[in-house]
């Protein structure tokens, strides 16, 4: 890994798709891996780097990842606010963290989202298909309006693998982008399985962004990339609308094979530039 990324003169990676929870919580969603539960659908392969948080900011930082995010989300009313108290700690502890947020649609969100944002919230998680909520709901317009004024990235889970619900694809999250023009988004796994009508919104919003993450990998549990639109993937790349994520340490194959997999699609080295580091660093003012 440090080879990859010193070949392309880079001072390292930057990898805004990780997970750092709660030890409970996280302990929680490895569980529910295991089991193959109705959101993820059966089959899912064992987690590869299911280790204590130690060991994992250690591994990532042994990689040469410089900058890192550590996306929690709330599956019910009640866990969001407690959840931002926690992440807030660990990016105090892990100045490597790009301190991170989330939110759910209940009565106080625009008030802990502005306190979260006051203290320094650097990107937000909004998971769709996990949370099962609507992001045009009345409590989140608000919040919404917030993070696009700040500037402040939200990552969303919006695509509607591994298994849809009502409130997934290009719709409900494309009408919170026609009411919020300004709002930087990050579309998480390439909004697969609708890749065509995300990478659309992207055409449309110039704000908007979207993460490589579990993308073009062995492991198509999301779906398939779409081959047509290769050529706008590496315009979006080279135009700094495309960002490393990899899901870890929730994914079944190695780190690197994220990597591979990207510089497997033979887009050069520019494009690998600016997708592992430089898009990132922009993005998130990093040095």
């Amino acid at each position: 890994m440090p080879a990859f990324w010193r070949a392309l003169g880079l001072p390292g990676l930057v990898d805004v798709h990780v997970h750092f929870m709660p030890p409970r919580l996280m302990s929680a969603v490895w569980e529910y891996f295991a089991e193959g539960g109705p959101l993820i659908g059966s089959g899912w392969p064992p987690i590869r780097y299911r280790r204590p948080e130690v060991e994992r900011i250690a591994f990532l930082r042994g990689l040469g990842v410089r900058a890192f995010s550590a996306l929690a989300y709330p599956h019910r009313p009640g866990m969001a606010e407690s959840l931002n108290e926690w992440t807030a700690g660990f990016a105090a502890r892990v100045p490597d963290c790009l301190r991170s947020g989330t939110f759910y649609p209940e009565p106080g969100a625009a008030e802990y989202v502005r306190r979260a944002l006051d203290e320094g919230t650097r990107v937000f998680k909004v998971h769709l298909q996990v949370g099962g909520f609507d992001p045009r709901a009345e409590e989140l317009d608000a919040v919404w309006g917030m993070l696009a004024d700040a500037g402040t990235p939200a990552i969303v889970h919006a695509g509607s693998g591994p298994v849809a619900n009502e409130f997934t694809g290009p719709g409900p999250f494309g009408d919170v982008l026609a009411r919020h023009p300004r709002l930087t988004a990050i579309i998480a796994h390439l909004g697969a399985p609708e890749f065509d009508e995300f990478f659309a919104l992207a055409d449309r919003y110039d704000r908007v962004h979207l993460d490589t993450t579990m993308a073009f990998t062995r492991f198509a549990a999301l779906g398939t990339f779409p081959g047509a639109l290769t050529p706008r993937l590496r315009d979006l790349g080279l135009d700094g609308r495309i960002l490393l994520g990899t899901d870890f340490p929730n994914i079944p194959y190695p780190y690197a094979h994220q990597l591979e997999a990207l510089a497997g699609l033979g887009l050069g080295d520019d494009w690998l530039r600016a997708v592992c580091w430089e898009a990132a660093a922009k993005l998130f003012d990093l040095h």
